[in-house]
């Protein structure tokens, strides 16, 4: 996600946010992006893990779709405590820690479930 206010033409680091916390993308904050611009932050994407992967939770509700792959899936999801549009299927959050895990030597899925 963009902030309202970003020039098309000249996107900035900073322009980027987290669709789970809205949180401005930095050095300091590792990001994974989905498609057409979502994105989810190290942080969410840790809470994300607990709670579907190791909690085995399911936050899903009628006609929700993924805000990462924009795809309906049966599989569980989270959904953002914040912001209610927002949910990532468990498909793309094994995606999305692979993906940060591989580019971001510091950061890890936590629990025994973790990516390869």
């Amino acid at each position: 996600m963009r902030k309202t206010d970003t020039d098309s033409d000249n996107v900035q680091m900073s322009d980027v946010l987290c669709d789970f916390c809205h949180r401005e993308w930095t050095e300091d904050v590792a990001m994974v992006e989905g498609h057409q611009g979502s994105c989810i932050c190290g942080s969410c994407l840790r809470v994300a893990w607990e709670s579907v992967v190791e909690g085995n939770l399911d936050d899903s509700t009628e006609g929700w779709k993924c805000t990462m792959c924009l795809e309906h899936r049966d599989d569980p999801c989270y959904r953002s405590p914040a912001y209610d549009e927002a949910y990532v299927c468990r498909r793309c959050i094994r995606l999305s820690a692979q993906a940060l895990r591989k580019d971001d030597g510091e950061w890890d899925a936590p629990g025994p479930n973790r990516p390869e």
